[in-house]
């Protein structure tokens, strides 16, 4: 699946290799195919990334239509959680399937870092038990050290980048995997899906001088196939990203080297606070006090309010 736009499904078919003489060898050609969702698959979402079957007229020609009758087993799923909405349900929403790199793309500067929503989008990650990366823009115009310096004690690889700038280790990380792209508007997430991907002709926006936040310029996810291999999944540029599904186990296990010192900690413990048996583990040397700090952190950004300001 690679877009999804108002009832309509964007699937990219890929054709059965064909059997038999040289000629009949030839690769045939993949197709665009647009689809809506078979009534019998009652209310189960469909996101950019899912791998479907389609049935009814797939020949891609314009004006046809064939159906969604299955969504494939998914191997990942990145969800953020609607309590950043006015209905404040805290139902979880489906952002895309089956990436296995998550790249956070944040500005330096123009708008300012804002180390909450990476820390809310790094908890995500580890929800979806897939890689982070950092992605670093704007990079001529404010140094990156500070906030690399933030992220180090959690193991998250980083790239930095500035407009007109070389995108080759940047595309080292993308090559042959599936990543989706996610930032606040404004950070120049578009300008680099349209450098990566010359043909995307992604909306781009200016930031707003009073406010430092960027206007929406993305209003759907969407795949696309780089040059050199694999895919990268631009999404609309979020202000916020609620956490309500993620539980405080699901964040813990992405700190292995603390989850043993949980075991002497209070029934109920929320690891933040006075009593947490964790404090013990780590002046014991069993962990580095620098990684509490950064557990502490993403909890405390997992409870708290998903604006990110």
């Amino acid at each position: 699946m690679v877009a999804v736009d108002r009832g309509r499904y964007t699937t990219l078919v890929e054709p059965e290799r064909p059997k038999g003489s040289a000629q009949k060898r030839r690769q045939p050609q993949r197709r665009l195919v647009v689809a809506m969702k078979a009534r019998e698959l009652g209310r189960k979402g469909i996101v950019v990334g899912d791998r479907v079957a389609l049935v009814g007229d797939v020949s891609g020609e314009p004006d046809t239509l064939a159906r969604v009758v299955r969504v494939e087993p998914r191997t990942s799923m990145l969800r953020r959680s609607a309590d950043d909405t006015d209905d404040t349900d805290g139902i979880e929403r489906p952002v895309v399937a089956n990436a296995d790199q998550l790249v956070i793309v944040t500005a330096l500067a123009d708008p300012p870092p804002r180390p909450r929503m990476i820390d809310r989008i790094l908890v995500a990650a580890f929800d979806a038990e897939i890689d982070a990366l950092l992605c670093l823009t704007k990079s001529d115009l404010a140094q990156a050290d500070d906030l690399v310096a933030l992220y180090e004690p959690l193991g998250v690889s980083h790239v930095t980048v500035h407009k007109g700038g070389s995108l080759d280790e940047l595309r080292e990380h993308l090559q042959g995997r599936i990543s989706v792209l996610v930032g606040h508007s404004g950070v120049g997430k578009s300008t680099l899906v349209n450098v990566l991907v010359p043909d995307a002709n992604r909306a781009v926006s200016q930031v707003n001088a009073v406010t430092g936040r960027g206007r929406h310029t993305s209003t759907s996810a969407v795949a696309l196939e780089l040059p050199e291999g694999g895919w990268i999944i631009d999404t609309p540029g979020v202000r916020s990203f609620g956490l309500a599904h993620v539980s405080v186990e699901t964040v813990l296990a992405g700190f292995p080297d603390l989850v043993e010192g949980t075991v002497d900690c209070p029934k109920g413990c929320t690891h933040l606070g006075d009593g947490c048996a964790l404090d013990a583990w780590v002046a014991a040397g069993h962990a580095d006090r620098v990684r509490l700090e950064s557990l502490r952190r993403l909890l405390s950004s997992r409870d708290g309010s998903p604006d990110d300001s």
